[in-house]
């Protein structure tokens, strides 16, 4: 008979994906919540390709990578009007960690704003979405996610690039996981 311990898993050793969930969880259980923003600052001020690199991995999760695959892959296309000057939204100016959201837990939700992602929802509904989104995050993540948006992320963090997020992730020129090639 199963003890209480055996079906919660608690007798289990964790594999490596267990572990990093683990590690995610006491993250944000004890309050560090990564913001995405802060990573690619990481990047930014990494010396040299290996460092940037090593950065982007230790960091991963889907959401990071939903999120620089928007910002980089041309076939994204936003549905947002970012043409037309600023965005009209309040920045939240509560202290990091408190009365916000993070992107990496709103990253799921960015497909509403993409061209043909959520269809149910007007264009007027589609911006006011974003512009709640972008004063529930705090003010460092809304312009990085507005850089995300804009296309423009490599020009305010250097070094992070198409290329180098597709070598980080080991993606092709698709931003698709590169299919093992074996031989004949």
């Amino acid at each position: 008979m199963a003890t209480t311990d055996d079906i919660l898993g608690v007798n289990r050793l964790p594999n490596e994906t267990t572990k990093k969930i683990m590690q995610n969880k006491l993250a944000t259980d004890t309050g560090k919540v990564t913001l995405l923003s802060e990573i690619c600052l990481k990047v930014n001020n990494a010396k040299d390709k290996s460092k940037k690199l090593r950065v982007l991995r230790e960091n991963d999760s889907p959401a990071l990578r939903m999120v620089l695959k928007g910002a980089f892959d041309p076939k994204i296309k936003w549905d947002l009007p970012l043409s037309g000057g600023p965005i009209p939204y309040t920045p939240n100016d509560a202290p990091i960690g408190t009365e916000h959201t993070a992107l990496m837990q709103e990253a799921r939700g960015l497909y509403r704003f993409t061209e043909g992602g959520d269809t149910t929802i007007n264009q007027n509904k589609r911006e006011l979405m974003f512009i709640q989104m972008l004063e529930g995050l705090c003010a460092e993540e809304a312009e990085f996610l507005i850089h995300v948006v804009s296309k423009d992320l490599n020009k305010v963090y250097k070094g992070l690039t198409a290329n180098l997020v597709k070598d980080a992730f080991h993606w092709d020129d698709n931003f698709m996981q590169k299919q093992p090639s074996y031989p004949v």
